[in-house]
């Protein structure tokens, strides 16, 4: 990033699991700090938290918490961030928000640097993070998109537990263990806390994330539908989803359908268009077993693509495989990478 001035940096949602990896990204980043902040809810106020192999004490969020604060990474809900967003940036800060609140609020870019890095000029105080999975599927269609254009999208994700918090994989945990014993087990949580119906997740595939809507479609694909023509400025893009969730800890995977614009574009081409893709990480060698998965993933920035192939019927039809870790590239990273273009493009003072 060459030699920048340090910033004074705050993390909302600093003990949950996407607060712990900003954290940690942060470090591994070495991103220019100089005064960092960490805010939670009272209920977590007062744990001590590491950074840099110093001690922090986590405080309560609160609107005077963001005094002095050039940028804000909010990680704590969204009801959270409707409440404090708008606060931290009357006081100055820039807020980079990684809940729904903000995403289809046509004031606030929703930003994904491989894909529209340019989209931060029109910020007026708050960026919105992508959901998860929308993010890893974007990254891998952004050179398609530029190189050979793109009309349709349909896409079936395979997403791990860790989507629903820390509480949802020590589920997983405690119903595969109870399971393999012979014993009973409480459903509480997937496929949404709320008031409906939990499933089993261990050994098990649900076809719901997050609640239906009128339209048949949940909440969850109905997020990867309307972000992605955000992001890529295309609402007459055909995009369609079904989300499921499965009993894999981290690591998000994605089998997607696309449509061109271009005839006459080879398997090959589009292997060696993905190889060169800023953020992209092919392995795609069917011979030798090697596609992406999500144990592979596990700990990487990096969104990796695989099995790339032409469909049997539609010359302009391809198939791609999409894995990444969902706390990484899909929350914590994106995020910390929407702040580094930040210092990058002089957006922050």
């Amino acid at each position: 990033m060459g030699q920048v001035k340090g910033f004074h940096v705050a993390v909302v949602g600093a003990t949950g699991a996407v607060g712990q990896q900003m954290l940690q990204t942060l470090e591994n980043r070495h991103f220019p700090i100089s005064q960092l902040t960490l805010l939670s809810s009272a209920r977590s106020a007062g744990k001590k938290v590491m950074f840099n192999n110093e001690e922090y004490t986590v405080q309560e969020a609160k609107p005077e918490s963001f005094e002095g604060v050039d940028i804000a990474l909010f990680s704590a809900g969204g009801s959270v961030s409707k409440e404090l967003a708008p606060e931290a940036a009357k006081r100055g800060a820039i807020v980079i928000d990684n809940t729904s609140a903000f995403r289809m609020d046509e004031n606030i870019p929703l930003v994904v640097p491989e894909v529209n890095e340019e989209d931060l000029h029109k910020h007026n105080g708050i960026i919105a993070n992508p959901n998860c999975s929308t993010i890893q599927m974007v990254v891998a269609l952004e050179p398609v998109r530029q190189k050979y254009g793109l009309k349709k999208v349909i896409v079936s994700t395979y997403q791990a537990v860790s989507g629903a918090g820390a509480a949802a994989i020590q589920e997983l945990k405690e119903q595969s263990k109870s399971l393999l014993n012979g014993e009973s087990y409480e459903a509480k949580i997937l496929p949404v806390k709320s008031e409906q119906k939990h499933y089993q997740i261990a050994f098990n595939a649900i076809p719901q994330i997050d609640k239906f809507t009128d339209n048949g479609f949940t909440y969850e694909e109905m997020k990867m539908i309307n972000e992605t023509k955000k992001i890529m400025h295309m609402p007459e893009l055909h995009v369609a989803a079904t989300c499921v969730r499965l009993p894999v800890e981290t690591g998000h995977s994605e089998s997607v359908y696309f449509e061109i614009d271009s005839q006459g574009v080879s398997a090959n081409e589009m292997k060696q268009l993905l190889q060169e893709a800023p953020g992209v990480v092919l392995e795609d060698d069917p011979e030798n077993q090697v596609y992406p998965m999500p144990a592979n993933a596990v700990g990487k920035n990096d969104v990796f693509v695989g099995r790339i192939r032409k469909d049997i019927d539609e010359d302009l039809g391809f198939h791609m495989w999409v894995v990444s870790d969902n706390l990484l590239k899909g929350a914590a990273w994106n995020s910390v990478q929407i702040a580094e273009s930040l210092v990058k493009l002089g957006l922050v003072k």
